[in-house]
């Protein structure tokens, strides 16, 4: 695991509770650093500070995503705007944490995070820097290999995902979370269901996370002119389906 945390307290806190919980830790100060050590050594998840000197967590994401690392990422976040969360999301991390955090809770998401990534095949991280080229996708997959509804296809074996004949381009969490719903295609989901489905953690009624990841698969499935796809029950979770 590779931390990057700039507070040196938080720093040296979590490097401890991460390495009695069993982690292999190196951490370093900022994003010059975090990216030198991604390099030299790939690790199997990151854990990143947005608020760095020079290069911050958002810059460190966008640049290892534009690498073709595809390794897990959480960010450490003060910032509690919908907005800057978001931020972090479409700059390709995979979840947060706010701070002031419960280490419990960072545990939580790290097992969830590698988890799902011990199920998909890897983290990906092979494919930095002197990696081959990728190849060039396929074409769709045969009708019988994906999951459709309400317009949408998935194909889980390859993570690929199409509105009408636009392909989605979804991180991890995002797609996780929309095969949910396609699975579950006008079913309500609670929220405890989602939350332990695809994160395998329930956060509690005061937990914006799901919401966070709601409104941004929102943003790339809306098209003009097409009718909403997911839909917020108020109270209870959310339901896919074309109205």
């Amino acid at each position: 695991m590779l931390l990057a945390e700039d507070d040196r307290a938080i720093r040296h806190a979590l490097e401890r509770a991460l390495t009695l919980e069993g982690y292999q830790v190196t951490a370093v100060a900022d994003g010059v650093e975090a990216l030198a050590q991604a390099h030299k050594s790939p690790p199997d998840v990151l854990v990143l500070d947005v608020m760095m000197p020079g290069i911050d967590g958002l810059q460190v994401c966008r640049v290892l995503r534009a690498e073709g690392d595809r390794t897990p990422i959480l960010m450490l976040t003060a910032l509690v705007e919908t907005a800057d969360r978001i931020a972090g999301l479409d700059a390709g991390a995979d979840d947060y944490v706010v701070k002031p955090f419960d280490v419990e809770e960072v545990f939580a998401r790290l097992r969830a995070l590698l988890r799902r990534t011990s199920s998909t095949g890897g983290t990906g991280a092979t494919d930095g820097p002197g990696a081959p080229a990728p190849a060039a996708r396929e074409s769709e997959p045969p009708a019988e290999r994906l999951l459709t509804a309400a317009g949408l296809r998935m194909d889980p074996q390859a993570r690929r995902a199409w509105r009408g004949g636009r392909e989605l381009e979804l991180t991890r969490t995002e797609f996780e979370l929309l095969e949910l719903l396609v699975r579950n295609a006008g079913i309500v989901l609670d929220h405890s269901t989602i939350y332990d489905r695809i994160w395998g953690y329930d956060f509690g009624p005061g937990s914006k996370n799901l919401a966070v990841y709601v409104g941004y698969l929102r943003r790339k499935l809306d098209e003009p002119g097409a009718p909403q796809l997911i839909h917020t029950v108020r109270g209870v979770g959310y339901v896919l389906r074309e109205d």
